[in-house]
């Protein structure tokens, strides 16, 4: 059985005691139908010390959630919204039931990567020449405050 959702996406959890909170998926287990928020479902774990030299206490984790419990915040619209499925160049693909935007991260970045190509070659070898100006800025003036500091002590003797 699969998820509707995973790992790396942002979430809402829509019920239980951490209702209204939300946080990226750390791990999806679809065996179980579960899933692990960051910073949500905070489990205490006591722990003694069971070798010399080695301490105890109380460690925190996240624990595991049922997946029916989160819905994904779309990334284009900002809204916590279900799942869609298509067909996009041949691909299933999870899409928006709110906006209709794609929710997988690879769809998108390569449709952007196409629209962005000629651009960024220009862009890079800009930033290339305000980087080499900017190093042989900072090389200037650490010389001169060297010299201001020769300067001084001469003026003391």
């Amino acid at each position: 059985m699969s998820l509707h959702v995973k790992k790396g996406d942002n979430v809402l959890v829509i019920t239980g005691k951490d209702k209204n909170k939300t946080g990226n998926i750390i791990s999806a287990n679809p065996s179980d139908n579960t899933v692990v928020v960051a910073g949500v479902n905070i489990i205490s774990k006591h722990q003694k010390p069971r070798k010399a030299g080695e301490k105890g206490g109380i460690n925190k984790y996240e624990g595991k959630i049922d997946a029916s419990n989160v819905q994904i915040i779309c990334p284009v619209c900002g809204k916590a919204t279900r799942v869609a499925y298509a067909t996009i160049d041949g691909k299933k693909v999870r899409v928006c039931k709110k906006c209709g935007e794609s929710l997988d991260s690879k769809a998108a970045k390569t449709t952007k990567k196409e629209a962005v190509k000629p651009e960024a070659k220009t862009t890079k070898a800009a930033t290339t020449k305000k980087a080499t100006a900017k190093t042989a800025e900072a090389k200037e003036p650490a010389k001169k405050a060297t010299k201001k500091t020769t300067t001084k002590k001469s003026d003391k003797e």
